[in-house]
């Protein structure tokens, strides 16, 4: 990872892809041109994310925050990056198996889609996200966006009146054509039964070689690669059309103009990320096209294939990437209602903090694989990297701070950085556009786990330098010098800590307030040294002779009983 410096940020097979940049110019690079990159517009500085909005069938369990988490740290990487930021997510609440469920509870769905909802919104509290927006399918802002949308599919001619007769999965809310059935099942295992009613359909297979032209024209819109590969396979198998409204319950958006139908609830869902720009009020608003929809592997089909399709019919443009992650199984077993072992992220947060459980989710697994959960596992994590590798760092060097340097930011007393000083320094603080960029795009590209990565590194590095420095004994061999190493490893502390904000905000902004940076000099680009030759010449640098405040630890060891 390349940030600082000498960390290496990314691999060299990523997608060609747009490199957004709060200021100046886009490098549009096309695999077809294999050259150099070529100027477009100036790029927009706002970036818009979304999850998907999590279906009120159940509460919510390991699964959803990892979505949730990942949204966030890109949402907070964008803002301290420089940019406005749309950070979007919330609850699904129409269907046939919200009306069933609720039947059978004898409530009615409005009553049960408020008790679960309110679940999915405390999730964002206890997960600290800095999520902007929480829609709800069933707000009048959703219904008047999905029948503009539904006007303008009919009025390009793509939806017309039939019948549809076929499978359908309560459980999955979707068709299922007979070729896709496994031993009678949905290839999900949920049980089908077959339907038979008007219905309205979206022209679907009109879209083969159109959505295969697009996706030619965006090679990075879906990721990682091999769900892009699985997507285009899907399509040059050839497209069906797609029943978009069922009459045989009513818990739904009405179809305008024939009020017998209602839409189909993954046409009525997906249009919740227009919706939250403010359409159709403000048409797509200020941050459409979506920069990223981040969805579970299991609903790519839904967003890689059908919200292109209806968008393109609408004359509306499609999100400009699909980001399909994997699955968690749990201690080695799938995760399932039947074996009863899903787990709350409340659990999680209660018995190891928000920002352990935050850190582990992102860190555990390459972004995009499939991932198991193990309370071992998670305990090694927080207190090899957190506790005994960051914590550590922190806690000595703040130690001596407070012990010999009367408790505030030391000063350099060197004429120049020494190599060793340098070393470090340009380790831990960008010391190019090139690295900024480069650290840009593994955020853009999800790739938590090489980011966090590399922020270890540049810890590990940083108490390799105490070591090699040892300070306990310049104390009284060389004070001057003491201090100086002591001035750079406080200057290391702040850029681990501003890097690490968009992953456990909490505990990197105590860090923050222990090196008394003030809240207006904690964004990326505080992070940039050019290599002056002295250290007061360093742009938001910690000033010498600024009082710090007691040290304290940041992050706790967990004992080792807990992973039982």
């Amino acid at each position: 990872m390349k940030h600082p410096a000498a960390m290496r940020w990314g691999r060299k097979d990523t997608p060609p892809q747009l490199e957004y940049r709060p200021y100046g110019l886009a490098l549009n690079r096309s695999p077809s041109q294999g050259g150099e990159p070529k100027k477009t517009d100036i790029m927009r500085d706002h970036y818009y994310v979304t999850t998907p909005i999590y279906y009120v069938n159940d509460r919510p369990h390991i699964g959803h925050a990892y979505t949730s988490v990942a949204c966030d740290a890109l949402a907070r990487y964008m803002r301290l990056d420089g940019r406005r930021v749309k950070f979007l997510t919330g609850t699904d609440e129409h269907g046939q198996k919200i009306e069933k469920t609720a039947k059978a509870q004898h409530i009615t769905p409005q009553e049960l889609v408020d008790s679960v909802s309110v679940s999915f919104r405390e999730m964002t509290g206890l997960l600290n996200l800095s999520n902007d927006d929480f829609i709800r399918t069933t707000e009048e802002r959703h219904k008047r966006s999905v029948q503009a949308v539904w006007k303008r599919l009919e009025a390009s001619g793509d939806i017309y009146l039939g019948k549809y007769a076929g499978w359908y999965a309560v459980r999955d809310e979707a068709f299922y054509a007979e070729s896709e059935l496994i031993d009678g099942k949905a290839p999900s295992g949920a049980e089908v039964e077959w339907v038979e009613e008007p219905s309205y359909f979206f022209r679907l297979s009109a879209w083969r070689e159109r959505l295969l032209k697009f996706y030619e024209e965006n090679p990075g819109f879906v990721m990682p690669a091999s769900r892009f590969n699985e997507v285009k396979r899907f399509v040059e198998g050839g497209l069906q059309d797609l029943s978009v409204s069922r009459t045989s319950f009513s818990w739904g958006v009405p179809v305008p103009g024939d009020e017998a139908h209602v839409m189909y609830v993954w046409f009525d869902a997906l249009v919740n990320y227009l919706t939250a720009t403010g359409y159709p009020d403000a048409n797509e608003g200020e941050f459409w096209p979506a920069d990223l929809h981040m969805v579970g592997k299991d609903i790519l089909r839904f967003h890689a294939v059908y919200w292109p399709a209806f968008l393109l019919s609408a004359g509306i443009a499609p999100p400009k990437r699909v980001f399909a992650h994997g699955w968690w199984t749990i201690e080695g077993e799938k995760m399932s209602k039947s074996l009863g072992n899903a787990i709350a992220p409340g659990e999680l947060v209660e018995q190891y903090g928000v920002d352990q459980t935050r850190y582990f989710l992102l860190r555990e697994v390459p972004f995009g694989n499939d991932g198991n959960f193990a309370r071992e596992a998670m305990v090694r994590r927080i207190n090899s990297e957190l506790a005994n590798n960051i914590g550590n760092l922190a806690q000595r060097t703040l130690s001596m701070i407070a012990k010999h340097c009367e408790g505030s930011v030391p000063v350099y007393h060197e004429p120049a950085f020494t190599p060793e000083d340098r070393a470090l320094l340009e380790r831990v603080l960008v010391t190019s556009e090139k690295t900024a960029a480069e650290m840009r795009e593994a955020m853009e590209s999800c790739r938590f786990q090489e980011a966090l990565s590399g922020i270890v590194e540049a810890a590990s590095k940083a108490n390799e330098y105490i070591d090699a420095m040892a300070p306990w004994k310049l104390k009284k061999e060389n004070p001057e010098r003491m201090e100086s190493v002591l001035y750079v490893l406080a200057e290391s502390l702040r850029g681990i800590a501003i890097m690490l904000q968009p992953f456990i905000p909490d505990s990197a902004g105590r860090l923050l307030d222990l090196l008394a940076v003030p809240q207006d000099k904690r964004m990326f680009a505080h992070l940039h040294a050019d290599g002056p030759e002295k250290p007061a010449d360093i742009p938001h640098a910690l000033k010498p002779g600024t009082p710090l405040p007691a040290p304290v630890g940041i992050f706790p060891r967990i004992a080792e009983e807990k992973a039982a």
